[in-house]
């Protein structure tokens, strides 16, 4: 039989049957009587899990003169949420068993309106604070929805992850086109600007409310996989998934900035990162399909890379009359190595356990890793006063990244050092 033929459905029946690796240890789920309901509340979370970190990029200039914040405490505060992620990511599955992965949710939701508003209320200590909260929030949903969607769609997991990403996606462009835009339709107020992003979350609330009333079976996790820590593969795919999570952030959290110093206004700067941020829905869905037609995934890592590469170069560097076009390989390069990270969790792991564990080492380890992008940017650009020594951290990152997604797109399984069957 053709190895390659086998890759997909390798992939695919790891997402569709890790219900059924479960049953030794947990009783079957109660049935979904509304799919339809639970299909628009997972769209309608996941469409929050972006905007409380890209909308504040386009105000960031404008948030920082009005504070005082230097360069570096501008840096702590994009990094600040970005490092909650993967600190407050093994809180998840603790919660769930105790409450309930829908309830967990709900409340969590409401956390998360809570700290969006917080940061946009009550000045510098408001700002620091309600941006933790956020991070921590988003942080722990995270988690919870794969698993939500692996429970409640096993047949169609591969899809509904496809829909989850688009949601996220989508959510991250809105946020960093539109806030600038409604700041000036309330009076130029920056606060109220970012406070808008409170009222989709208490929307998702509002929609959430029946799936937090359903009781569900609790989702256990049937084993911790032990040696993970110890296994070479295991940390190559956890650094190739926080390296590029660490280009994404400082994308997040900076590019505006470098786009409003050469010239463009906030406006223009937000509908530019919306607009590449819009178009890694192309790639997020292409890539892991072609990365996983050829024997392994290292040459599709390379090739994502060097096209993030170039887009970050070109707008740092190159003539602003091509902007749109870096702007565009930036998104196609950064939504095909956000989705080659995630696709890798589940190629190099034999089973749903062990895919767990990983994807737990992966964001818990990966996360706090890219934290240090976004506030790295921060002290180099004020220490050197402008943006032109920030392209030596991309090129550091980005070099970093291939290294280890060299590694990690090995035809190989964590935890053995012989290649998939």
């Amino acid at each position: 039989m053709n190895p390659q033929a086998q890759r997909t459905p390798d992939l695919e029946a790891l997402l569709i049957n890790a219900e059924a690796c479960d049953d030794a240890v947990q009783q079957p789920p109660a049935p979904v009587t509304r799919p339809w309901l639970l299909l628009l509340g997972l769209i309608l979370v996941a469409l929050n899990l972006r905007p409380a970190l890209s909308s504040l990029a386009p105000l960031l200039s404008q948030v920082s003169d009005s504070l005082g914040l230097s360069a570096a405490r501008a840096g702590l505060l994009t990094t600040l949420p970005v490092l909650c992620l993967g600190l407050f990511a093994p809180l998840a599955p603790i919660l769930a068993r105790r409450f309930g992965a829908e309830r967990v949710v709900l409340g969590v939701l409401l956390m998360l309106a809570g700290g969006i508003t917080l940061r946009s209320a009550f000045g510098e200590v408001g700002l620091f604070s309600g941006s933790l909260l956020a991070g921590a929030s988003i942080g722990i949903i995270g988690v919870l929805l794969p698993g939500i969607v692996k429970r409640d769609f096993a047949r169609q997991a591969g899809a509904m992850t496809g829909v989850y990403t688009m949601a996220l996606c989508l959510g991250a462009a809105l946020a960093a086109g539109a806030t600038v835009p409604l700041s000036h339709y309330f009076a130029d107020d920056w606060a109220l600007g970012l406070g808008f992003w409170m009222l989709p979350a208490l929307i998702a609330a509002v929609f959430w409310l029946p799936q937090a009333r359903h009781k569900h079976t609790a989702h256990q996790v049937a084993s911790r996989v032990k040696g993970l820590l110890r296994d070479p593969l295991a940390w190559q795919v956890t650094l190739y998934m926080g390296l590029q999570s660490s280009l994404s952030y400082i994308v997040f959290g900076w590019m505006p900035s470098i786009l409003i110093d050469r010239g463009l206004s906030a406006t223009d700067a937000g509908l530019v990162l919306s607009g590449s941020i819009v178009v890694q829905l192309l790639s997020a869905l292409s890539a892991p399909w072609l990365a996983t037609r050829g024997k392994d995934q290292r040459l599709a890592i390379v090739v994502v890379m060097l096209m993030t590469l170039g887009g970050l170069f070109g707008c740092l560097y190159a003539p602003m009359d091509g902007l749109w076009g870096w702007a565009v390989l930036l998104g196609l390069g950064q939504g095909g190595t956000f989705s080659l990270a995630l696709t890798l969790i589940v190629l190099r792991s034999r089973d749903a356990h062990v895919a767990a564990s990983l994807s737990g080492m992966a964001q818990g380890f990966g996360y706090t890793l890219a934290s240090m992008g976004p506030l790295a940017v921060g002290l180099i650009h004020d220490w050197s006063g402008g943006w032109s020594a920030v392209g030596w951290s991309f090129g550091v990152i980005g070099v970093a990244a291939i290294i280890a997604g060299l590694g990690a797109g090995r035809a190989l399984y964590v935890g053995a050092g012989r290649a998939r069957r």
